[in-house]
């Protein structure tokens, strides 16, 4: 089964870009659920992306990435 680890809706207020500042786990390797797994930066503010379920990271967007929220950036496989 894969879930798709996507930017929350929630994460900031407004419509602004978001740039992927850092992944803390590298593409291939087991997570649990609750890890961090990435810190995005909007407007000179940082937030962190957990994983919602455990299992293997697949990284679908690169570091320097722009994004919006709702973007898958990883996907996860049970």
């Amino acid at each position: 089964m894969t879930t798709e680890i996507t930017v929350p809706e929630d994460l900031w207020e407004g419509d602004s870009e978001a740039v992927i500042t850092a992944w803390l786990v590298d593409d291939g390797a087991e997570v649990a659920q609750g890890d961090l797994v990435a810190e995005v930066m909007v407007e000179k503010a940082q937030y962190e992306i957990e994983a919602p379920v455990s299992g293997k990271l697949s990284i679908a967007k690169a570091e320097d990435e722009v994004v919006t929220k709702g973007t898958t950036i990883a996907r996860l496989e049970a």
